[in-house]
Formats: C-alpha cells, structure tokens, sequence
C-alpha cells in the first residue's frame, strides 16, 4: 500500500487506507438540542471579511460534537471535512447526517492530506492527540481551534505556541468559560482594582471523576468493535489491547498515557480567571502533595502550591496559587481572607485574597465579593458574554482577535502540566526556568517535561 505525500515538516506518516464511505450503514439518529452558546448568537463584527470559512473536525463525538455546533453555528462558516476514528451514530455518524455534503474520513493523516478546500481545523480529540494533530495543521497554514488542556505534556504546549506564531495562524483554545459573562465579570473587578492588589489565590474543584483513577490497567484484550478504528485512536502512543468502557470514548482522562487527570481536565477552566485577571504566565516553582501514583493512571487527589512572579496587580513580588483537587475539597477557610466562615463556597472554582477584599469566581457562576467587613458587595457591574466558538471564526475572517489564542493558552497549559509533573513527585519541591524549559533542581522531574512517541509516529517539532 502506497504511503501518502508527505505534510510539510513532518518526519513521520505511516501508510494510510481511504477512509471509507460509510453513510450506507450509518443509521439515521434525532440530533437532539442546538449549539451550546454562551450569548444570543452574537457574533463579533467582521471588517472587509467577505469569504465564507471552510473548516474540518477531527473528533465529532462528545465534547467535539458541541466544537462542532458551536463553531458551525457562525452563519459565515461552511463544514466540508469531518474525521473520526468512530462511525458509530454518536461519532461520525450524528456529524455526517448533520453536515451531509462534508468528506468523511476516519484517520486525520488523510483529512489534511486533502484539505486543500480546508482553512480551519477543530481538534477535539483526547488531550494526548492535540498537538500531533494541530502542529501538521498548523504548518499547513490552517487555523486551529483545540481542545483543554491545550497538550499532553509541556513541550508540546511550548511548540504550539510557536507553531501559531512561525505560521501566522488564527488559533483558540477551548476553554470556553472565559467567554462567559461570569468569568469575564471576575477578571473586571480585579482589573477594576475592586479588592486591591492579590495576595495569594486558591483553586480548586471537589466532584466526582467519573474516570478510572488509582487503579492498575485491566488483564487481557477485548474484541474491538467494527466501528472502532482503534490503531488510529492509539496515534501516537504507545500500543495496547483494547478493553471495553476502558479508554474509549471517555475513560481515557484517567490515563497518564492518554489524559492528564483532575488538574489537567479542570485547570485550564477554573485557573484561566487567575491567569486573565492577575496576568500570570510561568511559575518559578511548585510543590505537589499526593499519594504515590500506581503506574499507568492518576490520582484521586493532590494539591499543588505554586509560586509564580508577582505582576501589577498583585501585591508582592511574588504570588501563591494553590490548587486542590479531592471529592468535597475546599481550600483552608482560615486562608480565604475576608470570606465568614458560615459562607457557603461553591463545589469548584476560586478565592483571590486581595488587600482590600477577596472574591470568589465560582465554576460557573457570577462572582461574589466580599469585602473587608466579609459583608457581599451589590450592584456590582456585569460583563456580558461573548461567543467562544464564533469569535474564533470570525476571527478566521479577520475580525476581532480570539482571547485564548495559543500565546495566552500555551502558558497556562504549561502551568497546568508542570503540576501534574509535581504530582509524581510529591513532597519535593521543583524549580522552573521557563525560558530554558528546565526543572533546574530535578533530573528526573525534567524527563517528563516531554515523553516517547509510539515509532513511526513522531512529530517534527518547529
């Protein structure tokens, strides 16, 4: 079988089949609901755009499938390509009935391989295959709209920051609660000076994984279904049997090989009011306390204290985050400044102590602000939502500029992922030089600042 012609800067293609035709035995499913949105379909104004935006999915089952709604809901946008290593009705097979006249394809090699028509690419796929997907893109010239957390480790989060920059490309990241008037009215009042300079914050999220997690990997191998593509699900890591309900679709966050577990499922959502609002970009460094991992899947708890470089709006030259993630977790009340102690804290989200006040961001909801008598301040201002999903295309088009485009995404992925490597060593404390892209105190922390690519499989890095 004949390899297909190479992409541009990629040291890796494996030999690839025709995807196949499968509208013949897709059985026809009721799409149910409309497109997640967090306005009324407003859409940003496009100056002097006047071509429609062709894009492509790869992933259109799950959290794509609302990618998809969401970014096709622009009425400026055409669907012509859809991937899937999933035919069944609830993958590609819901897609396809939806946006009939797009490509179908099961492996995303041969999609960019005849996306010549495509100028925009959504990636959402599990955290493990965004970056070998939205680099190839990238370095085509394609926008990209990614998934949370932005990558799989921090190198590949630093080489999608400057794929975005070297290609000139429109990129967003989706964390799509940024646009929301809720996180959006937080990051106003710090800037808006309402509780003074920030002293320290705490994150945190306290629910319920419905992933695996703290457990050994499963005996054995289970019959792959017919309408599994499972060698193109693996990609780039490294083989294993398939195992029912273990991996595919959802199971896979509670994975190190395939996800990056509570911290990295949730920290790019409730750290990015952090991040927006006290403009952080790189810690300095961070301790994690944790149970010790079991070999292939992540923990049901840890908390990470950061130390990040003070900035205009905080109150030190230096500022602590701390991140907590348990079932029913809540950060220290004797922490939280001047929030009473009978106050009822959401079940995830985050308290900024300032000087003059500290505010709760809840996940999701409006922020509360209390200030220094701990009495709640009314009539705060409110700042509307905007369209995560259409901002990137009209942004495409050459509107407004996106808000988490991968220069702004890339640090906070990689802030979030140099927890996850604290979590596997807890109690030590880890330096970090983000210019060298080193664990300076920590020979063996560094080697999980990047991670082996299944052979044949390897992506060029910019």
């Amino acid at each position: 079988m004949p390899a297909p012609s190479p992409l541009p800067h990629l040291e890796w293609r494996p030999a690839v089949r025709h995807a196949k035709d499968r509208r013949s035995f897709l059985k026809s499913t009721t799409i149910a609901g409309t497109a997640i949105t967090l306005s009324a379909m407003q859409y940003s104004r496009v100056y002097g755009a006047n071509e429609r935006l062709q894009i492509a999915s790869v992933g259109t089952g799950g959290k794509g499938w609302s990618d998809l709604l969401g970014v096709a809901a622009s009425p400026n946008v055409d669907v012509v390509g859809l991937c899937d290593i999933d035919s069944s009705a609830k993958h590609l097979g819901q897609a396809a009935e939806k946006f009939s006249s797009a490509r179908q394809y099961d492996d995303w090699r041969r999609l960019l391989d005849e996306s010549g028509d495509v100028q925009g690419v959504l990636v959402s796929t599990p955290d493990f295959m965004h970056a070998p997907i939205s680099l190839p893109a990238m370095q085509l010239g394609k926008h990209v709209f990614c998934q949370k957390p932005l990558t799989h480790t921090v190198m590949e989060a630093r080489q999608m920051r400057k794929a975005a920059k070297k290609h000139g490309v429109v990129t967003q990241m989706c964390n799509q609660i940024q646009s929301h008037s809720a996180y959006r009215t937080a990051v106003h009042l710090i800037h808006e000076g309402m509780i003074g300079k920030v002293k320290e914050v705490h994150s945190w999220q306290g629910g319920q994984p419905s992933w695996p997690r703290h457990i050994p990997r499963p005996s054995g191998n289970d019959p792959v279904p017919s309408h599994v593509r499972w060698d193109l699900w693996q990609g780039v890591a490294m083989e294993r049997p398939y195992k029912i309900g273990m991996y595919h679709p959802f199971n896979w966050r509670g994975w190190q090989a395939y996800g990056t577990g509570q911290l990295g499922d949730f920290g790019c959502h409730i750290l990015d009011p952090v991040f927006k609002a006290l403009q952080i970009e790189s810690p300095t460094k961070l301790t994690a306390e944790a149970p010790e991992l079991m070999p292939e899947t992540w923990t049901d708890r840890s908390t990470v204290r950061y130390e990040f470089p003070g900035t205009k709006y905080t109150a030190e030259s230096t500022l602590p985050v701390t991140w907590y993630d348990a079932v029913g977790v809540s950060p220290p009340r004797e922490r939280l400044g001047h929030i009473p102690v009978d106050a009822k804290l959401p079940g995830a989200g985050s308290v900024l102590v300032g000087e003059k006040g500290s505010l709760v961001i809840p996940h999701v909801a409006m922020p509360q602000l209390y200030m220094a008598d701990q009495t709640l301040a009314e009539n705060l201002p409110v700042i509307s939502s905007v369209d995560h999903y259409t901002q990137w295309a009209d942004a495409c088009r050459g509107g407004a500029e996106t808000t988490s485009h991968f220069d702004y995404a890339g640090p906070l992925t990689e802030a979030v992922l140099l927890g996850t490597i604290g979590i596997r060593f807890p109690g030590q404390e880890l330096h970090w030089d983000t210019d060298s892209m080193q664990i300076t105190n920590h020979a063996e922390a560094q080697r999980w600042i990047t991670k082996p690519y299944r052979k044949g499989w390897e992506p060029a890095w910019v």
